[in-house]
């Protein structure tokens, strides 16, 4: 992931998650560990599509439905894969072996956050490390475990990605049932994004 991105997590979950409106670079920055030009270049086309006001001291978000389909148009999610391989378990079974060190996303992330699913899914995505090679051994046929990587500010939201993560991500698979999924996420927040 793109430390520009790390930026749209942070506002969007703040936002979304934890309710707060008014944001400044240089906190960004500081909370993120990243440089504050780096700040800067993440909100340029926010400011440009009119999705954030820029003030004297900080900025706000106006428009969060802009920032988080933008998020999820430039995401690259299959660039962020560095292991897979076919775990002949059920995805029930597979995600309850998971090591305590990952963090769920996709379909798990939903149905452990929402705790339902909108359909049957049959892949696990995680972020995680190559450790997890240790315990799901590689294995040639049609995957169906995918571990992401993992970033270092990750872990402070939680065992489950966040709401626009989770968004992003799902915005970006291919398999049929993506679309049910990320139906049923925008149908929830619907009263966020209006």
């Amino acid at each position: 992931m793109k430390k520009i991105e790390f930026v749209y997590r942070e506002m969007l979950y703040q936002f979304m998650e934890k309710k707060k409106y008014n944001f400044t670079q240089s906190e960004l920055s500081k909370n993120l560990m990243i440089s504050l030009s780096t700040v800067n270049l993440a909100l340029k086309p926010l400011v440009k599509m009119n999705s954030v006001d820029i003030r004297l001291r900080g900025f706000r978000i106006i428009d969060l439905k802009k920032i988080l389909y933008y998020w999820a148009s430039i995401r690259n999610f299959e660039k962020d894969i560095i292991y897979k391989t076919r775990v002949n378990k059920p995805v029930t079974q597979i995600e309850s072996e998971m090591p305590n060190n990952i963090v769920y996303g996709a379909y798990s992330a939903y149905k452990f956050k929402f705790k339902d699913v909108p359909a049957d899914y049959s892949e696990v995505y995680v972020y995680g490390d190559e450790e997890i090679e240790k315990r799901f051994p590689k294995n040639i046929n049609s995957p169906n475990l995918f571990v992401l990587k993992k970033d270092n500010a990750i872990d402070k939201y939680g065992k489950s990605s966040t709401t626009a993560q989770l968004f992003a991500d799902l915005w970006n698979l291919k398999e049929w049932y993506a679309k049910e999924f990320l139906k049923a996420l925008e149908k929830r927040l619907n009263g966020i994004l209006e």
